[in-house]
């Protein structure tokens, strides 16, 4: 191996440089489908799709960061849409206002139950999540009979999933953008982003050094809902005018493929909001290939699945050579 290569390896920028190269690599097949492939117009409205996928990989980011897995990303997303839409239905004018912080404090809510279930009563992030997911699904279907008393967006949700208000850039892509610089900030520059770090390297080692770590994963859980998987939910239902059963189901495994393949660390404490950008940009990109290639939806699972278990391999493999 080269010396640029070890130095790459030491750095944690080698997945990042790869997950990059590979987005070129499909870039240029793309072109050989369609012209089109390489134009400003289909790679702006290929960012603008990525931010829903780049926002729910936000938290799930910070999930993976502490070690965990969330798997209730479905369902949270989906309440958060669901819900967003019927506070509309319900209060009327009022509704207008308050359904998109309404839709996300829903979705903050059932973060917190995780982090509790998971600080607290120390199940398994895996187990503990997938059941959340479940309750999540019961109580939408039984508290809105399987739809909502409004399920169509509101105007202003629409304006943001759809909207360019500012220089002809996708307001989505704003939104985005705006959740990445925040938590580049959180990971980088406070306590709690070092403290997540730590957690995710070592628990135990992190409470002798005197992190409150429950604490800290019942606000990673927390924030990973509010401010990534539930304003995602409210994009999605204004960019597809409506809230609909089961509408975060797309985005688990996607999500999960995009931050392991900007190389986080699946078991935690090792990971780059950048890597993760660039594998969300390559999970949109394949998308997109694999639906002009006309590829169904079972290749595409299939496709992310493989994508988790090889880098899975590689992560898990490397940290324990190195324990």
């Amino acid at each position: 191996m080269t010396e640029l290569a070890l130095r790459l390896k030491k750095s944690g920028h080698l997945p990042v440089l790869a997950a990059a190269a590979c987005m070129v690599a499909l870039l240029l097949v793309g072109s050989l489908y369609s012209s089109n492939f390489l134009s400003a117009e289909y790679l702006l409205l290929q960012l603008q799709i990525a931010s829903f996928l780049g926002i729910v990989a936000t938290g799930a980011m910070l999930v993976i960061l502490l070690g965990g897995i969330d798997l209730s990303v479905p369902w949270t997303v989906t309440m958060g849409g669901v819900m967003s839409a019927a506070a509309a239905g319900w209060w009327g004018a009022t509704g207008e206002w308050i359904a998109i912080p309404f839709g996300i404090a829903c979705g903050a809510a059932l973060g917190l139950v995780n982090g509790i279930g998971v600080a607290w009563l120390r199940v398994p992030s895996m187990i503990f999540t997938l059941g959340i997911n479940a309750v999540a699904q019961g109580l939408i279907v039984v508290q809105t009979g399987g739809f909502a008393p409004q399920d169509r967006a509101t105007p202003a949700m629409h304006l943001i999933a759809t909207g360019r208000s500012l220089l002809g850039i996708p307001n989505a892509l704003l939104v985005w953008l705006a959740v990445g610089l925040a938590t580049m900030f959180l990971l980088q520059q406070t306590t709690l982003g070092r403290a997540i770090y730590g957690v995710g390297n070592r628990e135990r080692a992190a409470y002798l050094s005197g992190i409150a770590t429950r604490r800290v994963v019942v606000l990673c859980f927390t924030l990973a809902a509010a401010a990534e998987h539930a304003p995602a939910s409210v994009l999605l239902t204004g960019y597809s005018t409506k809230a609909y059963q089961a509408m975060g189901d797309a985005y688990l495994l996607p999500a999960i493929a995009a931050v392991v393949l900007g190389g986080t660390h699946i078991l935690g404490g090792r990971g780059s909001y950048l890597g993760t950008v660039v594998g969300v940009m390559l999970i949109t990109l394949l998308q997109s290939i694999l639906s002009v290639m006309q590829i169904p939806e079972m290749g595409r699972q299939v496709t992310y699945g493989v994508v988790i278990v090889a880098m899975l391999l590689v992560y898990g493999r490397g940290r324990r050579l190195s324990d």
